[in-house]
Formats: C-alpha cells, structure tokens, sequence
C-alpha cells in the first residue's frame, strides 16, 4: 500500500513538472484527481485492504491529494506569468523607484522662516499650553472680565475658566513670572478664534514676540520690526506705524508694508491703498509689568504678533487662506 502511494505521487509530480501548457496541467490533474482519476480509484478500492491498512491509506491518499491540488495550481500561476509576459513579471534589471518624499506644510515652513530670523536677532523660543487658563489669556494681559476688548477676541471656552487661547501671548507674562529682565521670546504656535471666511479660519498660527529691559524704546521695537520685514520680503519693503489698540501695549501700532503684490500702486489685493496691514505691536502696558512683579519704574519693553497664514498668503500670492487645511496635495505639493 506505502509503495503503490509513493509510485503516484512520483508519477503525478514528474507529470506536473513535465507540463507546459495549461491544457497538458488539465489532463494531468483529471487523470490523477479527477471522479475516474488514479488517486479517486485508489480510495475506493481501500475496502479491499486488510482492515488494519484502511487508517493509514485513507490519511495518506487524503495528505496526496492536497499536496497534489497545492502543486497544481503553483505550476498554473507559474504557466500564466509566464503566457503573460515580461510586463506582468517584475524586471529586476529595471532602476528602482524612488520613494515619494513628503515635505513640510507652508505653514510650518513660513513659520520656522519667521522664527528663525528673530533667534538670529538673540530672541529664544518659548511655548506656552493652547488649553489655557483665564488668567494667562486674558486678565494678566490687562484683559479683566466684562472688557469690550475680549469681544475682538472671541473664542471657545471649556469650562468658565478655561479657554482654548486667542493669541499666543499668555506664554509672556508665564514667561515673565519666572524669569528677572532682560527677557527677549518669541512664542509660536495654534490660536483659536470664532472666525471662519476667506481670510479667517477657527484655528490659525501666531508668533509673539517680547522684550524687556532697561530703557528699551519705541524706537527699538522700530529697528527689529523694520530687520525682520526686510529680510522675510526684501529691503525695498517699505513700513509704516499706525496708532491702535491694543489693551496689553501702551502706546500701540499697527505695521504696515508697502503691498507686495503691486509695490504701492494699488490692486485689489491691497484693496487699491498701496498698503497691506501685517502685525500688530507696541510698548508693554505697565499693567502687565505689575501683574508678574516687574519694576515699572526700571523697566520697559515691547511687544508684537504676527500672523503666519497671513504673512504666508502676501509670500506665496494665495488668495484663500482655507487652501492651507484642506489636504489637497497638489496645493500643498508646491511649496
């Protein structure tokens, strides 16, 4: 019986490897599986073994014939890729592709831009927390509760005392409880307002900037503005100050460039004044110098924020700010 399994299962290996059409594997696989088949015949014809033999040449017949089936279709598959062609095979001779490589997002791109050229100017990097408290949001900025000016900056609150933050500048007087002048940060990161349309979404990024020390001027928040807008534009950018409001800076300004799009003749862009507004500044009221203990006598400073989406639309010439959150790959792609 072990010898009459062994001669067909060399015969019907030796037949499949023998084969070179599919036609040839059909025959073999009807001759050797098929209802009239070798292997078929075999298993009726157990009955007529010895009773102690039918165990182990059914197992060994049933074992066969799944080796055989697995056999049969490995050389099918090897036949169609080979009926198919080279195209259909992998061509090892061919170069490898090289894998797509991602980039950053323009956002973090103008942002690391902008940070970069202000840590050149000696400011350090310091990040405050996005789920912040009232306190560090609002109130230590000179922002008491009941005050029109939280109404420019509406936002979303988690609790009546937590609040996703409006501005990156709650990391300054954090900063500034910690750390004796001189202090000079910048503060980048997401801020979260009640805005959504062309120019505003819910969430967008920020970069604060501070400096204190002895006997610094409106004249020095002047010269460190006029640096960095040169070298994020060009040197023929020119600036202009506006007087407004802001309830942490005393005095405060609006900064302006000459707009990048026309250079001052007037477009639609620029909304045809020659002028594109980018930030907002000013000295540091003394009120937020009590509120973190600081010498008001002995020391002043400055203060400034910018806006990356905004500072990143005048760079690349883009219109709509929602391009930059809508994953399309092939905005995102060409930057």
């Amino acid at each position: 019986m072990k010898n009459n399994i062994a001669d067909i299962e060399k015969e019907a290996l030796d037949q499949i490897s023998a084969t070179d059409s599919k036609d040839a594997l059909e025959q073999v696989s009807i001759r050797f599986l098929g209802r009239k088949g070798v292997l078929t015949g075999f298993l009726r014809n157990i009955s007529s073994l010895p009773e102690d033999e039918r165990p182990a040449a059914g197992k060994n017949a049933n074992l066969l014939k799944i080796k055989l089936e697995k056999e049969i279709r490995t050389a099918e598959a090897d036949l169609s890729a080979r009926d198919a062609g080279p195209s259909a095979g992998i061509d090892v001779t061919l170069p490898g592709r090289p894998a797509v490589k991602g980039a950053l997002h323009p956002i973090t791109q103008v942002m690391d831009e902008i940070c970069g050229i202000f840590m050149r100017l000696g400011f350090d990097v310091a990040e405050g927390p996005e789920v912040e408290t009232d306190y560090y949001n609002f109130e230590a900025l000179n922002i008491p509760k009941y005050h029109p000016a939280r109404d420019m900056q509406d936002t979303f609150y988690v609790s009546d005392n937590i609040v996703l933050r409006t501005h990156t500048s709650g990391s300054q007087p954090r900063v500034m409880e910690k750390n004796e002048p001189p202090v000079r940060i910048i503060s980048p990161g997401k801020v979260f307002r009640c805005d959504s349309d062309l120019t505003h979404t819910p969430m967008f990024h920020q970069v604060e900037g501070l400096m204190v020390d002895k006997d610094i001027s409106f004249g020095d928040l002047k010269g460190v503005l006029t640096t960095f807008v040169h070298q994020f534009f060009d040197e023929e950018t020119s600036l202009r100050f506006r007087p407004s409001f802001f309830p942490f800076t005393e005095p405060s300004a609006e900064v302006d460039i000459r707009c990048v799009m026309c250079r001052g003749k007037g477009c639609r862009v620029c909304s045809k004044t020659g002028w594109l507004e980018v930030l907002g500044s000013g000295m540091v009221h003394p009120a937020v110098f009590e509120n973190v203990g600081y010498d008001t006598d002995k020391y002043t400073g400055f203060a400034f924020g910018i806006g990356i989406e905004r500072m990143a639309m005048l760079k690349y010439g883009i219109d709509d700010i929602r391009k930059y959150f809508e994953n399309d790959v092939r905005f995102l792609g060409q930057f």
